[in-house]
């Protein structure tokens, strides 16, 4: 990038400050709708305090739904440069940011060449890719207290900023009532039904056994896949090393609405989390539905996102420390019905802990000020 832009490298002082003038924040992003990786975000702006801050929006994709439209009204400024990388540049150069912030760097090229460029004094990443960059053009990554390790800054080449709470205040989701039953996904009431709704890549197959184990101890377990069809030859043959078919425990739904979706959720039993990455909306919506989650946390941030929220809520009994006792757990969840529901409970009770969390934004706003107090701006 310095070398087919190198007017877009060096590096930038931080705009003069006015009496009670407004510190100008910008955020890019491709995935400025109802994508998984940004949708967090509209709580950052949703709260923001306009007195002080004023916001901008680059988006740089070309898809454009309900969470696009809240974007548009939450932002003072939005621009929409679909697939035009020296266009959004310049944009932003010319509306000469204090701070600009990548919700997400990583999923989409052009997101990545901009974020190896310096288009603002100060320039930050989140965990909408819950990845370090790697690019000397990101300063910090924000990131939550809840969710590092100690070590946590070893893992990253931005410095890394731990926002309170899980660092985002993520919207509270809308859950229908139950309007279908487990018959209608062909699923048997005397099912103990294990959702696992991840993504295929975060199930690593080092990991296969655990639904094999799981299975020996609750005769009536389905492990319900959401987007799981890949996993079947290695789960095939997972339980086949305990003597077991996994025609008669592993359930491939496809599920076409978000009604089925959230339905899928509030008709399961457990919810079974995946190992070194952990599910994030997934997670969040099964807790906005009160269905009790099973996690491992990870040695890294990607890996620690539900046992944030879990604490968050103050839900713990769920968490496990390794394989063994994730299994256990598990186990103890299929066949004590009383246990499993005295867990939904304490979920219902505090779920709203989570959701729409304004703290976390008054942290990261005084950061955002910290930032440009410490780049010898005097802020009126």
């Amino acid at each position: 990038m310095a070398a087919n832009f190198p007017q877009w490298v060096v590096p930038l002082s931080m705009p003069k400050f006015q009496p009670n003038q407004k510190i100008r924040i910008g955020y890019a992003s491709n995935y400025l709708d109802s994508y998984s990786g940004t949708l967090w975000l509209t709580g950052w702006l949703r709260y923001c305090n306009h007195e002080k801050f004023e916001i901008y929006c680059y988006y740089t994709g070309d898809n454009s739904d309900p969470v696009t439209q809240q974007f548009q009204e939450y932002s003072d400024v939005f621009h929409h440069i679909p697939h035009n990388l020296s266009a959004v540049c310049q944009q932003i150069i010319a509306d000469k940011l204090h701070i600009l912030v990548f919700p997400e760097i990583g999923m989409n090229p052009q997101t990545m060449q901009m974020a190896g460029l310096r288009l603002a004094p100060v320039q930050c990443t989140a965990w909408g890719h819950p990845v370090t960059t790697g690019l000397p053009t990101i300063d910090y990554f924000l990131s939550s207290e809840l969710m590092e390790a100690e070590n946590a800054q070893s893992h990253y080449s931005e410095k890394l900023i731990l926002l309170p709470n899980i660092g985002v205040s993520y919207p509270k989701p809308y859950i229908p009532p139950i309007v279908k039953s487990r018959a209608d996904y062909q699923l048997s009431d005397d099912a103990v039904i294990y959702l696992c709704c991840q993504a295929p890549f975060k199930y690593l197959p080092q990991y296969d056994f655990i639904f094999a184990e799981i299975a020996c101890r609750v005769p009536q377990a389905k492990f319900v896949f959401l987007r799981g069809g890949l996993l079947q030859q290695r789960l095939k043959r997972a339980f086949a090393a305990v003597d077991l078919d996994f025609k008669n425990y592993c359930v491939f739904l496809s599920i076409p609405e978000r009604l089925d979706y959230l339905m899928i959720n509030l008709l399961s039993d457990v919810y079974l989390d995946t190992f070194t990455w952990s599910g994030g909306n997934t997670s969040l919506e099964a807790i906005a539905c009160n269905l009790p989650i099973v996690t491992c946390p990870g040695e890294f941030m990607r890996g620690r996102h539900t046992d944030s929220f879990l604490k968050m809520i103050g839900v713990t009994d769920t968490i496990a420390s390794n394989e063994q006792e994730y299994i256990e757990i598990a186990v103890n969840l299929g066949l004590n019905r009383e246990w499993r529901n005295d867990i939904f409970e304490k979920m219902r009770k505090n779920k709203d802990r989570l959701f729409d969390d304004q703290v976390c934004v008054k942290g990261l706003e005084e950061f955002y000020k910290q930032v440009v107090i410490k780049k010898n701006v005097k802020i009126g």
